[in-house]
């Protein structure tokens, strides 16, 4: 069957009703490579001591029962997206179920915009994660003060960038075979490297870490004498200080949008389980996704534990707050006597007073980084993938490998547009406010699956009673339905405190953030258009997009 492309006169013969009689992806995956690709889209290093580093804003908030009730909340989000997993495994996931359930166009516009469009943001959000984990911290470990600097200029911004789009576009160009064995080989190694990390949290005190943090200090970037208490000297000026044993329920939840940075993650692989065997038996998702979830949240808790016993907490959130305080330019911050990152996993490396020790311990636990990495794209290109398939985005959208079953042009129109916005990001940093709103969208894509996955036993009445969740349910009511309320009450709490914080706590309100607004709008207004003209075009060659959008493809 011949690919009908968008713009091509229709033939004589009506076309088939998808673009191909089947996806042509293969079930790559087991549960346990899903359960890793879920453990590391909520990456503990990466995307948690990264999104943890805010949490000063809320010095009130006491982070373990935050992250506790973060992890319970979620588990209601982990539970709808196994359903809808079980109902409908299919290649695409918010795609597949919004525009079954919701309707082709609203579910385009909608999970386009988070998997698509957002995904951009992600590309230079990795590129300063891998800066300051990874490249500025080795360098100046190295006595490389010159590669570390390199990096904060607006050109080693941008080719922090590059970098990773190189080795996210070269990892995801394998296939998800290799990338599974990729992924296990980081997660293996990267959890021994946390051991050594833990072990030198755990059996060395406070004032063993104060002296090596001076000695190191003063060693790598000159400070002066007793950096560790002029780190909290510096932070004073626009930082009260904090008490890990204090406790009050409202901070609490003001917490809540921070930690969704990365514990809101363990569906990203929601898109890829028309790729993992045995995906219709709702254990297997559950198990991959909950798994996932809870062993991060309980690493959290230990590091969260550990950093409070041997860093210090008050010392912990001081050295966030001067570090952000000061790049952002906060009026009345100093400059911290350590002008990078606090990161701790360099901090434990410190009790060791060996540079070779420190710089082979940030190499190791750079494997969380590269074992993550793939997540930038390859749970996106699925989607685009998908919407292809649906004969919506241009046929050579869904061409894939014959070899290693790689969707090549997905992936390309995610490579593209983000080095255009790594270069906006790099050079014009009045653009910046855009980026913390990355979150926030994808939030907003989840909020539209759940309002599927709510009425979907009604909606899709077919879909729903064929399905092996059908006979879950509670007083009658769908289980589905139950978990989807509870989940969209949630994500409409974070919805609302990102969007109109009276203290803009997070960055992200409507009025602080106008150039955010106006970019997000500009998205949803192209994804109507390419609907649009989808609709139109596929008219006019005789296939009818809502009868596409009510059918099941086959993978």
């Amino acid at each position: 069957m011949a690919d009908t492309t968008m713009g091509t006169p229709a033939t004589a013969a009506r076309p088939s009703l998808f673009l191909r009689n089947a996806t042509g992806l293969v079930k790559a995956w087991s549960t346990f490579d899903a359960f890793i690709y879920s453990f590391w889209s909520i990456n503990l290093i990466t995307l948690g001591l990264y999104g943890m580093s805010y949490v000063y804003t809320v010095p009130d908030g006491q982070l373990l029962v935050g992250i506790l009730l973060f992890g319970v909340l979620v588990t209601f989000l982990v539970i709808t997206y196994a359903m809808l997993v079980s109902v409908m495994p299919r290649t695409g996931g918010d795609y597949a179920w919004q525009s079954r359930v919701l309707g082709g166009g609203l579910g385009f516009v909608l999970s386009i915009t988070g998997w698509w469009f957002t995904l951009f943001l992600w590309a230079p959000i990795y590129a300063n994660i891998l800066v300051v984990q990874f490249f500025s911290p080795l360098a100046y470990t190295l006595g490389w003060t010159g590669v570390a600097t390199f990096f904060t200029s607006q050109t080693g911004i941008f080719v922090s960038c590059l970098i990773v789009l190189a080795f996210v576009s070269v990892v995801v160009t394998m296939g998800m075979e290799t990338y599974a064995r990729i992924q296990k080989v980081c997660f293996w190694i990267g959890l021994a490297g946390l051991a050594v990390v833990c072990g030198l949290l755990l059996f060395y005190s406070q004032s063993d870490f104060q002296n090596a943090f001076n000695r190191e200090a003063t060693s790598l970037f000159g400070a002066p004498a007793n950096a560790y208490q002029g780190t909290i000297d510096a932070a004073s000026k626009t930082f009260g200080g904090s008490s890990f044993g204090t406790f009050a329920f409202g901070p609490v939840l003001l917490l809540l949008p921070w930690l969704a940075f990365y514990l809101l993650w363990p569906n990203w692989g929601a898109t890829l389980y028309g790729e993992v065997r045995g995906a219709k038996d709702i254990r297997k998702p559950f198990w991959s996704m909950f798994a996932g979830l809870w062993v991060t949240v309980a690493m959290v808790a230990v590091v969260v534990l550990l950093i409070n016993k041997t860093i210090g907490w008050n010392f912990y959130q001081s050295a966030n707050a001067a570090y952000w305080n000061n790049l952002f330019a906060v009026q009345g911050a100093a400059a911290p006597p350590v002008p990078i990152w606090p990161y701790p996993v360099m901090f434990a490396g410190f009790l060791v007073n060996n540079h070779l020790f420190q710089a082979l311990l940030i190499i190791v636990m750079g494997l969380w980084f590269f074992g993550w990495a793939g997540t930038l794209f390859l749970s996106s290109t699925r989607v685009i993938f998908a919407a292809a398939f649906d004969r919506v985005l241009p046929a050579w959208a869904a061409n894939i490998s014959a070899k290693r079953r790689v969707p090549y042009g997905s992936l390309a129109l995610m490579i593209v547009p983000s080095i255009v916005i790594s270069a906006i990001y790099a050079f014009k940093p009045s653009f910046t406010s855009v980026f913390l709103d990355a979150t926030a969208v994808l939030a907003l894509t989840f909020f539209a699956t759940v309002v599927a996955a709510i009425i979907l036993p009604w909606r899709r009445k077919d879909l729903y009673e064929a399905s092996p969740i059908a006979r879950y349910k509670v007083a009658g009511v769908p289980a589905i339905t139950i978990v989807g309320v509870i989940t969209g009450l949630f994500l409409l709490f974070m919805l609302y405190e990102w969007s109109f914080n009276k203290d803009n706590l997070y960055g992200t309100s409507f009025q602080s953030t106008p150039n955010s607004v106006y970019y997000f709008l500009a998205t949803y207004v192209v994804a109507v258009v390419i609907y649009v003209v989808a609709r139109v075009v596929r008219n006019r060659q005789g296939i009818d997009l809502r009868r596409i959008h009510h059918e099941i493809p086959v993978e």
